[in-house]
């Protein structure tokens, strides 16, 4: 009887476990993704900036975009996980200094952005899409591709990925990520890998960006180690990895030393 109440014991555990992995892999963007909302009516209020929308399949993009009269190229950011453009277009300044456009999108279901994120495929395809959008208007012109936290491994796809004529002067990834398999391993490590969705698979991709990346990392990040952009690093064609000394990861901005790398390397377009 005894030997049974175990059987029995040990279907129930297996069959809460079952529950609860496939909750994870269901219900993943839930854990990735922290959109915060805005109401259709907000609005920015920022001078020089356009707000404009993306349309991708099956949704709109929020898009922010700052004009300058004459830019000698344009910075195209995207940003990190949470939030939306209300808290991340931010430090214009540094870009009218550098006489830089910016443009950033929210991605789906964070800020007035419709629809919801669904795949890793998606989150890309709407990336180029938004760069689609764009590129025409910087022919000629300087261009960089951004990307922080969640944004590195879609800037580093983005980069690799475009044509000879669109090919980014410079990428800067801030905070970036060896892979998000990696990350789950050192935040989750019981949790099966075959369960992630989202790859974001950056070591992938940033050897195959031909022109000059910057790796810019906090070096008391304790949610990405610098250790991942040592590690990217060593992968790319042309890296300079910079450490931002005393910063985390959501305070790089607070940081003067991240501020002045960015308008450094601008300045040398």
């Amino acid at each position: 009887m005894a030997g049974k109440n175990v059987l029995t014991l040990f279907g129930v555990l297996a069959g809460l476990a079952g529950l609860l992995l496939g909750a994870v892999y269901v219900g993943q963007e839930a854990l990735l993704f922290a959109p915060e909302r805005l109401p259709a009516d907000h609005a920015f209020d920022l001078p020089d900036v356009v707000e404009t929308r993306v349309p991708v399949d099956g949704a709109q993009l929020s898009a922010l975009h700052l004009r300058l009269p004459a830019p000698r190229g344009v910075v195209f950011f995207l940003h990190g996980n949470g939030g939306s453009l209300q808290n991340w277009f931010v430090n214009l300044d540094l870009y009218r200094r550098a006489n830089f456009d910016l443009f950033m999108i929210d991605y789906r279901g964070y800020g007035k952005s419709s629809g919801r994120i669904r795949s890793e495929a998606q989150l890309h395809d709407d990336v180029a899409a938004a760069w689609r959008s764009i590129a025409p208007r910087y022919a000629g012109l300087r261009k960089v591709i951004f990307g922080r936290s969640l944004g590195t491994g879609l800037a580093a796809r983005l980069a690799a990925d475009l044509p000879p004529a669109e090919r980014p002067d410079l990428t800067i990834l801030v905070s970036p990520y060896w892979s998000m398999a990696d990350l789950a391993h050192l935040h989750y490590p019981m949790l099966p890998g075959f369960l992630l969705r989202y790859p974001l698979e950056t070591f992938r991709d940033i050897g195959r960006i031909e022109g000059p990346v910057l790796l810019l990392h906090g070096d008391h990040d304790t949610l990405i180690p610098p250790s991942h952009s040592v590690r990217l690093q060593a992968l790319a064609r042309s890296a300079t990895f910079l450490p931002i000394a005393g910063a985390g990861h959501g305070d790089l901005q607070d940081f003067p030393a991240y501020r002045e790398a960015i308008a450094q390397s601008l300045s040398r377009l």
